[in-house]
């Protein structure tokens, strides 16, 4: 599903909104889950799930078309855990 798609179903759902109004509305959601990251807090949504940073280790690669030895910078990933509602509502349980 693309952002697009996603304004147009809560258009669809929402009556009184416009397709622009809307979009503001998800900008803002996104806006702030970002920044919370960003300040290194979990975000939590129930039935839905958590989102968080994971902090990953730097490492020594290897580039497999030359063979060469490559270091890997540590950096900070993104860790989502589904909530089980929704884990069961994707598994039919």
């Amino acid at each position: 599903m693309t952002k697009s798609v996603l304004i147009e179903k809560v258009t669809e759902k929402v009556e009184g909104l416009t397709k622009k109004q809307v979009e503001v509305i998800i900008d803002t959601v996104f806006d702030g889950m970002k920044e919370a990251l960003a300040r290194g807090e979990k975000i939590e949504i129930r039935g839905f799930g958590n989102f968080r940073l994971k902090q990953r280790d730097g490492k020594t690669a290897r580039n497999p078309k030359t063979g060469e030895k490559v270091q890997v910078p540590s950096k900070r990933a993104l860790h989502f855990k589904i909530g089980k509602p929704f884990h069961n509502a994707l598994n039919n349980v």
